[in-house]
């Protein structure tokens, strides 16, 4: 299985279109399950830290008088994650920053990105909250002692990862929770989820047969559309 890159920034604010800026970057890279390398750094904008979000995660400016540029920790960033698709606890927050810092950095940003949150609320809709640390707590996962930091909280989403990629397998019989998987259980409706999961199994299981005639146009669909029809 190709590997997946676990991002976790820490910001000065919620939205790079504000004006905010990353403070801390890091990266866990799975392969088949497992940590295979990491990637962590300060980083040096000059943007303003509020004190509230200077208590939240422990960054402050002094932390950061001596951090390297924010593109020179870009560029570092970008050359280890290479093309793995990403995964973060809510994306939607730091594929912002992701693109935003990658920009000012004058580097592409092609990545694609799944999101935890969204997974989660798919596969553990009955969890009390979904937001990191009480999820890993409530699976049993190990939590870590230092939250809002930004290594620490990708460790946390990366074992949450393997938690969902290790429950889709034994309780869906999905051999292969891939990234392009992962896209299509984010997109389902809760209500279609079964049904397509079940589906993708036997399809995985099922014996080879000779290859069938074309299907129409309207009957081919992507795996989003598909939940769709089953949700119908």
């Amino acid at each position: 299985m190709p590997p997946i890159a676990v991002i976790d920034f820490e910001t000065t604010g919620m939205s790079p279109g504000q004006g905010a800026r990353a403070t801390e970057v890091a990266i866990v890279l799975l392969e088949a399950g497992q940590v295979v390398d990491r990637f962590q750094s300060l980083m040096k904008t000059g943007a303003w830290i509020p004190p509230f979000i200077a208590q939240l995660t422990g960054i402050t400016h002094a932390m950061l008088a001596d951090a390297p540029g924010a593109a020179e920790v870009m560029r570092d960033a970008a050359r280890f994650v290479g093309q793995a698709p990403m995964v973060a606890h809510n994306a939607s927050f730091d594929s912002k920053f992701w693109q935003a810092e990658l920009a000012l950095a004058d580097i592409p940003a092609p990545h694609r990105f799944a999101c935890t949150v969204l997974l989660s609320r798919r596969l553990y809709p009955d969890a009390p909250t979904h937001k990191l640390g009480p999820l890993v707590q409530h699976l049993g996962l190990p939590r870590a002692e230092r939250a809002h930091r930004a290594l620490a909280d990708a460790e946390m989403a990366a074992a949450l990862l393997v938690r969902m990629q290790q429950d889709l397998a034994a309780r869906w019989r999905v051999p292969a929770a891939d990234f392009a998987l992962l896209e299509a259980v984010q997109r389902c409706t809760r209500k279609a989820l079964p049904q397509w999961l079940a589906r993708q199994a036997g399809m995985c299981a099922a014996p080879t047969l000779p290859p069938a005639p074309p299907a129409p146009a309207s009957m081919l669909a992507a795996p989003e559309q598909m939940c769709l029809l089953f949700d119908q």
